[in-house]
Order: C-alpha cells, then sequence, then structure tokens
C-alpha cells in the first residue's frame, strides 16, 4: 500500500479541514453571490494556510486567527452566516493576506468581475470594440 507523502503541517492540515467542513455547510445554505464570495474566501485561506505552515508563529497565528473568524457560525434559527457576516469574515481575511504579503490572494473578484469590462485596461483595440457596439 503506497503511502502519500504531504507537503502540509498536521495544524494546517487541521485549519484547512475546518475551512473546507464549513465550506459545505455553507454550500446548503447559500446561493449566488453570497457562496461565491464564501467559496473565494476558502480558497484564499487554504492558500495561506499552505503557504503560512513553515512561516513564524505569529504569520500562523494570523492565519490560523482569520480561518476561526471565517468558520465562526451565528446561528439564528438554523440559518448560517449573514451577507453582514461573510463581509466582516472578507475584510478579515483581505487584511491578513496583505499584512503577509500576499496580495494576490485577495478575495476581492477583479474589477472586470463586478462591473464588466474595464476599456482602460484593455487597451485600445478593446475600447474600439465597446465604441462600435454602442453605436
Amino acid at each position: 500500500m503506497a503511502v502519500e507523502q504531504r507537503n502540509v503541517e498536521p495544524g494546517s492540515d487541521v485549519l484547512i479541514r475546518k475551512v473546507d467542513s464549513h465550506l459545505a455547510a455553507v454550500r446548503a445554505g447559500l446561493r449566488g453571490p453570497e457562496l461565491e464570495l464564501a467559496e473565494r474566501l476558502g480558497r484564499c485561506l487554504r492558500e495561506l494556510v499552505v503557504s503560512t505552515a513553515h512561516a513564524s508563529a505569529a504569520d500562523r497565528g494570523q492565519v490560523r486567527a482569520a480561518v476561526h473568524y471565517f468558520v465562526l457560525r451565528r446561528e439564528s434559527r438554523g440559518r448560517l452566516l449573514s451577507v453582514r457576516s461573510l463581509a466582516a469574515a472578507e475584510r478579515v481575511v483581505q487584511r491578513v493576506a496583505r499584512q503577509l504579503g500576499r496580495a494576490d490572494l485577495l478575495a476581492e473578484p477583479a474589477i472586470e468581475d463586478r462591473t464588466g469590462p474595464d476599456p482602460r485596461a484593455a487597451g485600445p483595440v478593446r475600447a474600439a470594440e465597446q465604441g462600435a457596439a454602442a453605436r
């Protein structure tokens, strides 16, 4: 029987399982943008856990606190996290990602995802196409 080698520390594995199990519960109760936000936060947290597995105790502690904040369930008559709570978790995860120099992991969608294509970012060809489409 082959044994699979893991590059994740035991404490990191626990944090990843917490994120995954919370996402499984959230998937049952959320839809649309709220679910997408929860999924993005989960991906960001998993990557932070893995990337800080061998970092300082302070860095690992920040990630651990962000994971716990994300998975904390404030249930109210059987409901999971509200949109406001997910937004608060998003702010915590973003702050930790920035502090650890991992702005590339920010759980915020790209500008194009939120407002459609940005003609300034796409260059003159995209802007010309959009101008022609508007006529």
